[in-house]
């Protein structure tokens, strides 16, 4: 992804190291936060802990905080701040929780489904977070359409709470891991479609109005 976007044309290899660093902070902000104010409680075996699965979800909104720091310290084009957001944000949470899950199990000479969901999940994850971070690019601008607002909204939390949703409903409906994720597939293409659309869309009107640094 590096070498074929616009990424290694601007030298920002760096600056997603940097992003891959907010990340690596979002998250021990958000273990601190459950660890002090939402502990964990014995659950039986075929129940839903349905509050501690809400306060999991709305801890999950620091991740939009993260993302939201990376592309207002960033300079440049704005397609250029969601890459760098999207993808370094991506590349740490790769290599903090399936790198060496994949590095060590998948060169095992046992072969195991769970290495190819995995990598699934690894590539899925990639286009969740450069989603993400193009709505929330798409939030920050001034000339948004005030009736696209509450479709950003709800697009960005539907991508915040997406993982929480996925676990509710394995849970519910005893999924297997590989149904999960054909769901988690779809949702994100969906989510990707209507975002894809609405930055073409805004890219179109500033263009439109002589302001096509943003293409």
């Amino acid at each position: 992804v590096y070498k074929n976007s616009k990424l290694s044309e601007y030298s920002s290899f760096w600056p997603c190291v940097k992003a891959g660093g907010v990340y690596l902070l979002t998250q021990l902000c958000k273990m601190i936060i459950l660890a002090t104010f939402f502990p964990t409680y014995e659950v039986p075996l075929g129940k839903i802990d349905l509050h501690g699965e809400l306060m999991k979800g709305a801890v999950e909104l620091f991740d939009l905080i993260g993302l939201f720091v990376i592309i207002s310290q960033q300079i440049g084009r704005g397609d250029l701040k969601i890459l760098v957001a999207g993808v370094g944000w991506a590349m740490a949470e790769l290599i903090s929780m399936r790198l060496l899950p994949l590095w060590v199990g998948a060169r095992g000479i046992e072969f195991s489904w769970k290495y190819i969901q995995l990598s699934f999940e690894a590539n899925i994850s990639l286009a969740h977070h450069i989603i993400m971070a193009m709505l929330i690019w798409m939030w920050t601008r001034n000339n948004i359409e005030k009736s696209v607002l509450p479709l950003i909204i709800s697009l960005l939390l539907l991508c915040s709470s997406k993982q929480t949703l996925l676990e509710l409903l394995g849970t519910l409906f005893h999924f297997s891991s590989f149904g999960i994720l054909s769901i988690n597939v779809m949702v994100t293409l969906l989510v990707g479609l209507v975002a894809t659309h609405l930055y073409i869309n805004l890219c179109i009107h500033d263009n439109s109005w002589g302001n096509p640094k943003y293409l």
